[in-house]
């Protein structure tokens, strides 16, 4: 007899270790299948493992700089070994938690690698080392299925990581010890960000990008300004340029990158990074086989993670871009809320911010100036400069941006764009703000704290409208 739930969550990452808990909090009876490790690629080799290391990387870069804050320091240096420790141990604590939080909510986890069989119905081959109390392989059904299988690093032809020479992630995030240069293949958040711990780390590094603008889901300007920090720091950048092959040496290759006006260029370093994307997990779940859609290697489902076929669902990568932990967290949410009978809403992809955690940071959410004047807005811009903000002095931090974009007829907030220290943080107060269709009298009327740098967010809003202050 094979057992049988409410929801089956296929998946441990963070849209699908939330789903199930939510699903519990409802009532449902839950069941997640892992394979590999609870809390996904996120928590164990993506998210939170690499902020880890950019802290690190900050705090090296600080003791370098003690001087500038009139403090010394001597014989600066660094534990490559220790800093992927202190990596591990991180990502090790959150995936314990996220363990304690399934069972706290009574979830079953199933461990193994889920098949259907039918709809509504799972075979799971059992996968070694299972977490204590966890169910093996079996079968198993439930009335609703939701596949939150993610994503996993694309390979281009001919430039495949072999694991040692060429790096994805989870190589880049463990290093033996630190190469001398490196080249990162792919200018995205991914690629940006170990390209930012590199070279704050002291290696040399390059950066191509096919596209003319490195960043590229990015507001130009923003852009822009992070590619001349970049390169301030001594980053090298290849923008219009491709990787067209390898040639492969003891320790070391040597890279064949093919410029914009076509110029060919060798570039030998210890080892390369391919951060060009990442596909999504489809195969292996008899998904074709029981009708549900798929198109380029994604999920097909509606605002509400419904499929083509009753009964079963798609949050998270698996389901389309934006490829985001955040993105997936609340799809799950709102797809068990769905299933619930609750009154949902489906999820408006242009109020999920981007963050991208390299030096200087990188923040954005809706609109970007090019984007709104594309779609025929009629537009307000405001600019605040991090020199104008005495927080960012204050902190050393005086390079950065924070633009806002408002339709003129409105006074609707379009787009939010910031590069510069802890932007990261301060980007949520326009998610907000935009959720709740503030208009620019609201922002305006708000009383923002002194002295902070979301001070300069209001001046970016004022300055829309003529009317900043400290600029």
């Amino acid at each position: 007899m094979a057992d049988t739930y409410d929801i089956i969550v296929i998946g441990g990452g963070p849209g699908g270790y939330v789903a199930a808990i939510r699903a519990a909090q409802l009532g449902f009876k839950t069941a997640v299948v892992e394979k590999s490790h609870l809390g996904g690629i996120c928590l164990n080799w993506g998210c939170i493992p690499t902020k880890a290391l950019l802290r690190s990387a900050e705090i090296y870069h600080y003791m370098e700089h003690a001087k500038d804050y009139g403090l010394s320091a001597e014989k600066i240096g660094f534990d490559a070994a220790a800093v992927v420790k202190r990596s591990r141990g991180v990502s090790s604590q959150l995936a314990t938690g996220v363990g304690f939080l399934l069972n706290k909510n009574k979830v079953d986890v199933i461990w193994g690698k889920a098949t259907f069989t039918a709809p509504g119905k799972l075979k799971v081959e059992a996968s070694p080392s299972p977490p204590k109390n966890a169910k093996g392989g079996g079968d198993y059904t439930a009335k609703h299925i939701i596949v939150a299988t993610g994503a996993r690093p694309r390979a281009l032809p001919g430039l495949e990581p072999d694991k040692k020479l060429i790096w994805t992630y989870f190589e880049a995030m463990v290093p033996e010890k630190m190469p001398k240069s490196l080249l990162v293949m792919g200018s995205g958040a991914i690629g940006i960000e170990f390209a930012s711990f590199y070279r704050t780390m002291g290696v040399d590094v390059t950066v191509v990008e096919v596209l003319p603008q490195i960043l590229p889901v990015e507001d130009e300007e923003i852009a822009a300004i992070a590619r001349k920090r970049f390169e301030k720091l001594g980053m090298k950048i290849m923008s219009g340029a491709k990787v067209t092959g390898v040639t492969k040496h003891a320790d070391s290759l040597t890279a064949h990158v093919e410029d914009s006006k076509g110029a060919k260029h060798d570039i030998t370093v210890d080892r390369m990074i391919s951060a060009v994307g990442v596909v999504g997990n489809v195969e292996g779940l008899g998904l074709e086989a029981i009708g549900v859609k798929i198109e380029r290697g994604i999920i097909v489902a509606d605002g509400y993670g419904r499929t083509s076929v009753p009964g079963v669902y798609a949050i998270g990568d698996i389901a389309g871009p934006p490829m985001l932990a955040h993105k997936a967290e609340h799809e799950g949410v709102i797809c068990v809320e769905t299933i619930k009978g609750l009154h949902t809403h489906p999820m408006d992809k242009l109020k999920i911010p981007g963050c991208t955690y390299c030096t200087p940071q990188i923040a954005s959410v809706g609109l970007t100036e090019k984007k709104a004047k594309e779609a025929g807005r009629e537009i307000k811009v405001g600019r605040f400069p991090f020199i104008g903000n005495g927080k960012a002095i204050a902190l050393g931090e005086p390079d950065g941006l924070v633009k806002t974009i408002f339709d003129a007829k409105t006074g609707e907030l379009l787009g939010a764009h910031m590069v510069g220290a802890e932007v990261t943080e301060l980007i949520q107060g326009f998610v907000i703000a935009m959720n709740l269709e503030t208009t620019e009298e609201d922002l305006i009327h708000a009383v923002f704290p002194h002295p902070t740098l979301s001070e300069m967010m209001h001046e970016s809003v004022m300055a829309a409208y003529g009317r900043a202050i400290h600029v």
